[in-house]
């Protein structure tokens, strides 16, 4: 029986809503810039270093502020207009990549640069994010909330496909000077589409005392719930064991295939692909399949992938593999992500949505730290092989003891 097309786009349904599609249009033109410079930075520090441990390490300073700062931002973001933390945030980001952009031009640009740099903008990104997440959330019905999250998953690639492309476009014919200002001025963007969102998307600011004592109850919603333990913990496991190689792309490229930007490009750009066109087909393959049993299915999936990816031959193989790496990264984060929105009121969604992605970015920063460091010594592919099927034991284990908290996930 063929699929009704009403089905097969329930992804895009969400985009009638007017707040959303706002910040959606916005944030997708902002991510071109921002993968622009990702892949500009990410060039410019294996190069100068030529160690993958750097390259790692750098692109982790951007995640390090988590660790402290993402209960704040939660907090921040179920107490204060969304709106306007989202801006605030987008304008702090915009004076950093100017900053950037700043010294490439004036040949100040050092790899010191652009870790400081990569750490502050790191510290907004973790205070902000959990503000845009709750907007995004408030910004549709609930029903369609793992299509709005997909959909912006989907923007979020539509920019990983379009920056690196336009990145070593630009990096080949100009500078690394002209992405970082393009980058800057993307930002412009996001503070235009929110001038136009409704006030009352916005979000209604809740009132549950100080900031200490708001942080501390999102804590113990997440604690007191078996099902954001799960998803939470399974979060965490993925940063670690996977998430990687999103980083990592400029070491295969250039140190593993012998090649340059142009081949960091590819790997980037397969994976956004992957990761967009799992984005498209998520609302359709979750009302086919039901989402706990997509969820289960992209978790099992996961880790024997990333070690096909990391073990790859050639270039186009290694293309192949990361783009089916990145339709699943993108459908588990998703799922975890579409669960932990949904089990909590409105006024406690920006506080979960900062544990996950507290946990997100400080298993990422031990993972790519971790990996590049040991990759430098052992062997990347070997490394990041194992670590990945790894996960895949942690998967199958975590099946085999059925926790009752996964059933949960049907939501």
């Amino acid at each position: 029986m063929s699929t009704p097309p009403s089905s097969r786009l329930s992804s895009l349904r969400v985009l009638k809503h007017h707040d959303f599609a706002l910040l959606w249009g916005g944030a997708a033109l902002s991510n071109i810039g921002t993968w622009m410079e990702v892949l500009a930075l990410g060039v410019y520090v294996t190069k100068v270093t030529g160690r993958a441990e750097w390259t790692g390490g750098v692109a982790a300073l951007t995640f390090l502020p988590a660790i402290v700062l993402a209960p704040l931002g939660g907090a921040l973001g179920d107490r204060f207009d969304r709106r306007r933390a989202v801006g605030v945030g987008a304008l702090v980001q915009l004076v950093l990549a100017g900053v950037l952009a700043a010294l490439a031009f004036t040949g100040g640009l050092t790899v010191r640069w652009v870790a400081v740099i990569s750490f502050l903008n790191g510290c907004a990104v973790t205070l902000f994010t959990p503000a845009y997440s709750a907007l995004i959330a408030v910004s549709v019905p609930k029903e369609d909330l793992h299509s709005a999250l997909s959909l912006n998953a989907a923007q979020n690639n539509l920019g990983r496909i379009c920056g690196p492309a336009l990145g070593a476009l630009v990096i080949a014919h100009a500078d690394v000077a002209w992405a970082l200002l393009i980058n800057t001025l993307s930002f412009g963007a996001v503070l235009l589409s929110l001038t136009r969102v409704r006030a009352t998307a916005a979000g209604k600011p809740a009132d549950f005392g100080g900031l200490w004592a708001g942080i501390l109850q999102g804590f113990r919603v997440a604690l007191a719930d078996e099902a954001l333990v799960v998803a939470l913990g399974g979060t965490l496991a993925i940063a670690v064991c996977i998430a990687p190689f999103t980083a990592l792309a400029p070491v295969m490229a250039i140190q593993v295939f012998q090649l340059d930007a142009g081949a960091t490009s590819v790997l980037v750009t397969a994976q956004g692909v992957g990761s967009l066109v799992a984005a498209l087909g998520a609302g359709a393959l979750a009302d086919r399949m039901g989402k706990a049993r997509l969820l289960e299915v992209g978790l099992l999936l996961i880790g024997p992938t990333a070690a096909a990816y990391w073990l790859s031959p050639s270039l186009p193989v290694a293309a192949v593999a990361v783009m089916a790496l990145g339709a699943l990264y993108m459908l588990t984060l998703t799922g975890l992500s579409a669960l932990c929105l949904a089990r909590v009121s409105t006024e406690l969604q920006a506080r979960i949505a900062s544990l996950s992605t507290m946990l997100l970015f400080v298993g990422f920063t031990v993972g790519v730290w971790v990996q590049g460091a040991l990759g430098d010594r052992w062997g990347i592919r070997w490394v990041t092989a194992s670590a990945a099927l790894g996960f895949f034991v942690l998967a199958v284990l975590r099946r085999a003891l059925r926790s009752r908290g996964f059933a949960a996930f049907e939501v």
